[in-house]
């Protein structure tokens, strides 16, 4: 989160509360301790400090007290930078503090469809103190000689609860559309727990709950059924420019279960801009008539975070 003007204001005067003057410390060490202590940099101070005890080991205690001075200006700023961003959260509005990505690349599908075609998606994360808003849509659209031959849209809300550091409760609600796979529109919800397993290097999250799933079939059946969802989502970052990414998924049910695996690599081009190989694959246990059981689609997409 961007850090507020009243933050950089309180800091700018924490730091540059004068030292109280010491009667030993030469006047060119105490300069030189009290530019390091300006610029704000821990490391740097503590640098500078640590060399100060050794070129002058009878001023230890005046040294000690420089220190401790800094520590506890820089202990409040971290508080009362806390404190701003704890009430910039708290006070955003329902538009505001949101972060996310788009995608917009081309497939090369094979199973129900044997084509290349258009892929567009959008995914947008909101952060509160206790919860986590986050929204999802994706588009693939393929037309060949004023024939569609694919045509897939999916749309998703998940808010999450914190309950501790990793354990968290969700709430999902879901709908797509595939005729291709045979179903005209199909919606799931579903709520549980989720955990953040691994949070430092790699990260791993998993959650599990009941479901409920209604499928409208293209050919105007419909039916209900009550099941079960599994998901992990996996990150790791191979180097500054290049992520791997593996997220699963599972719905159990009586009928036809769907299971997707979407396996990604991603290289940095900019800050912002990045390049996206990934390759998905939906089985589903028992399709409709027509449909095959399973579909693999190869994208090629370009993302841009904001």
């Amino acid at each position: 989160m961007t850090r507020s003007v009243f933050t950089s204001a309180a800091f700018a005067a924490l730091l540059l509360v004068p030292t109280p003057a010491q009667a030993q410390l030469p006047e060119p060490v105490r300069a030189m301790i009290d530019a390091a202590i300006a610029t704000g940099d821990e490391a740097k101070v503590r640098t500078v400090i640590d060399i100060a005890r050794i070129t002058n080991p009878d001023d230890g205690k005046e040294l000690d007290t420089i220190l401790a001075g800094f520590e506890t200006r820089l202990a409040a700023n971290e508080a009362a930078q806390a404190a701003a961003e704890e009430a910039e959260i708290r006070s955003a509005g329902i538009f505001e503090n949101w972060s996310g990505k788009g995608e917009l690349g081309a497939f090369m599908s094979s199973g129900n469809a044997d084509n290349t075609g258009v892929t567009a998606s959008l995914a947008l994360t909101k952060d509160g103190i206790n919860w986590r808003h986050k929204l999802a849509g994706r588009a693939d659209y393929q037309r060949s000689e004023g024939v569609t031959t694919r045509e897939q849209f999916l749309a998703a809300y998940e808010l999450n609860y914190k309950i501790s550091d990793r354990l968290y409760a969700y709430g999902l609600t879901q709908y797509e559309r595939d005729r291709f796979q045979g179903f005209a529109a199909r919606y799931s919800a579903s709520g549980g727990l989720g955990y953040d397993v691994l949070t430092a290097g790699p990260t791993l999250s998993v959650k599990a709950g009941p479901a409920w799933r209604r499928t409208e079939l293209i050919a105007g059946t419909t039916t209900s059924n009550i099941a079960a969802l599994a998901a992990a989502d996996f990150d790791w970052e191979l180097s500054d420019k290049l992520s791997f990414t593996q997220d699963a998924s599972a719905f159990i049910q009586s009928g036809s279960s769907t299971l997707i695996s979407d396996t990604g690599l991603q290289a940095s081009i900019s800050d912002a801009v990045s390049l996206r190989l990934s390759y998905t694959v939906e089985h589903d246990t028992d399709p409709p008539a027509g449909a095959v059981k399973t579909d693999t689609l190869s994208r090629i997409t370009v993302i841009y975070g904001f």
